[in-house]
């Protein structure tokens, strides 16, 4: 388990806002980054080779120039196979692993080591810009969530209300190649934040945030929709969660886990 943000140590051990912990919730001294990150870690991602991906609001790790990204091996020193370059322009928030490496990164940028890339890009396993995934104008605000489907699509979640001058709230779908996947519409989407979104096995998604209903239906804070964006019907929470839901999560019995700011669903 990786553990992230804004602190400086675990227990007694200096950790620079990254740390990992064994299954009791002690700290793993075998990772022990020297300074860490320099500024805040806001998202975290493992590869299949177990090094680590971090991204966030830093400008060096461990005192190498890393900015906004890097990738850290399992002992907790800097990988430096990974070279982002002059990296994004302003802070990501969030990843998102393919099976070959390739990672989806999202947030507040507007470019990627000098090339125009609106708030999401892919890039290739040294860091490279991956120029074949091209969003055009990509997202008018912020990205704060990405899942990435079987099927290579990956869903966007955020602020945004347009992706490449296409009406999309909140929530969107992209191709393999970074253009709009036009079958997914979540029509007026919620009616408050969204927040977080993830892809069940058999191609539904599940949706958290503040809202308390989604394309005019009510639905209190967690929805799940269709593949095609519309709302899952047989999915019904109720008066659900009584304040916003930040993140959820899919155990492997299908069972969902969510936390945030309620005190009763």
């Amino acid at each position: 388990m990786y553990f992230i943000n804004g602190f400086a140590s675990f227990g007694s051990l200096p950790r620079g806002r990254v740390a990992v912990l064994n299954s009791d919730g002690s700290a793993d001294t075998t990772f022990a980054p020297s300074s860490g990150a320099n500024g805040f870690v806001y998202s975290v991602a493992t590869q299949f080779d177990h090094k680590v991906l971090v991204a966030g609001s830093f400008t060096s790790f461990n005192g190498t120039p890393r900015t906004r990204i890097a990738r850290v091996n399992a002992d907790g020193s800097v990988d430096s196979t990974f070279d982002p370059g002059t990296g994004a322009n302003n802070l990501i928030d969030a990843m998102a692993v393919q099976n070959d490496g390739r990672v989806f990164i999202g947030g507040y940028f507007t470019s990627y080591n000098g090339t125009p890339r609106n708030r999401i890009a892919r890039l290739n396993s040294d860091g490279s810009l991956d120029s074949t995934f091209d969003p055009g104008s990509g997202a008018n605000d912020y990205i704060r969530c990405i899942a990435i489907q079987p099927d290579g699509k990956v869903l966007i979640v955020g602020e945004f209300d347009t992706i490449n001058g296409i009406p999309r709230t909140s929530i969107a779908r992209l191709n393999s190649d970074g253009s709009l996947d036009t079958s997914f519409d979540p029509g007026t989407s919620g009616n408050s934040t969204l927040y977080s979104a993830v892809v069940q096995p058999d191609g539904k998604i599940l949706v958290c945030g503040n809202f308390t209903s989604f394309n005019g239906i009510a639905r209190n804070r967690i929805v799940r929709l269709a593949a095609n964006g519309g709302v899952d019907a047989s999915f019904s929470p109720g008066t659900g969660p009584n304040s916003y839901v930040m993140a959820l999560d899919l155990q492997a019995d299908g069972q969902i886990l969510i936390t945030g700011g309620f005190t009763f669903y």
